[in-house]
């Protein structure tokens, strides 16, 4: 079992498998050319199924994919299947924007992949468009539909509450995630460089409280960050992956205060 030292027991891995992504969404990915890691500086499948069968003997059962946008990674659904098939881990899952996730969904379900959470702030097309600079509403819908099907279940669809959302946007939200059996999962818009509450106008259910944290958060180019709100990260030692997660959880703060080192987009939220 692994425990930090405010005896909080970690057993939840986020991965982000890549940080790049096919929307551009205006709370995630500076508005200015945005420069992405190189191929070569990206973990390898390989390399992050040694890591994870390490994170799962020494406690962690839970592990969630992320990026950027996790499908935009070439044959995902192959690293899906290796972290399935580690004993210890009881559940691989994954946050994506949904607009890749109607050609996938079925195949990611027969390699192992449990469940999903899918992006979407609005419902309108035009502010969907404007959230995410460019993307298509219709698109991540028929992702929702596709998920449904290969019962990637449940289906968290993610909201980030926007200083421009309004009580009615909540409702059409909530309506539409009652139709279709989804769970509406509220998300707090937040500055990573400050905990300030941009969003304070609306009951959230996220980010979690610090006192309850359970997670280590692994970054495609290989370091970890014991706290979202931390710029404190370790390099992993492929050599001595073992002390390179015991390095990370003895960092872990109390709370986070401020990370200015990393966007969001490279660290999966």
């Amino acid at each position: 079992m692994l425990l930090d030292r405010f005896n909080r027991k970690i057993d939840y891995l986020r991965i982000s498998v890549t940080d790049r992504c096919n929307h551009r969404c205006v709370y995630c990915m500076p508005e200015a050319r945005f420069v992405y890691k190189h191929h070569s500086d990206i973990l390898s499948y390989e390399q992050i199924e040694s890591f994870t069968k390490v994170a799962a003997k020494m406690g962690i059962t839970k592990v969630r994919l992320t990026g950027g946008e996790p499908l935009v990674r070439k044959d995902i659904e192959k690293l899906v299947a290796r972290l399935a098939g580690i004993d210890a881990i009881d559940e691989v899952c994954m946050t994506t924007n949904g607009s890749l996730l109607a050609a996938k969904a079925a195949e990611l379900k027969r390699s192992g992949l449990e469940r999903v959470n899918i992006s979407i702030d609005s419902l309108d097309a035009e502010r969907y468009r404007r959230i995410t600079r460019g993307g298509d509403l219709r698109g991540v819908l028929a992702g929702v539909d596709a998920a449904a099907q290969a019962r990637l279940t449940p289906i968290k669809i993610n909201m980030v509450i926007l200083d421009e959302t309004t009580e009615k946007d909540i409702e059409k939200m909530e309506a539409f995630c009652a139709e279709r059996g989804l769970q509406l999962q509220k998300i707090m818009q937040f500055s990573l460089y400050d905990r300030a509450d941009l969003s304070g106008r609306f009951q959230t259910e996220r980010p979690p409280k610090c006192s309850r944290c359970n997670r280590l958060r692994l970054t495609a180019d290989g370091f970890l960050k014991p706290c979202l709100f931390s710029d404190n990260e370790i390099r992993v030692d492929f050599e001595d992956i073992r002390g390179s997660i015991l390095k990370a959880v003895a960092k872990k703060p109390k709370s986070g205060i401020s990370c200015r080192n990393r966007s969001m987009s490279q660290i999966g939220g």
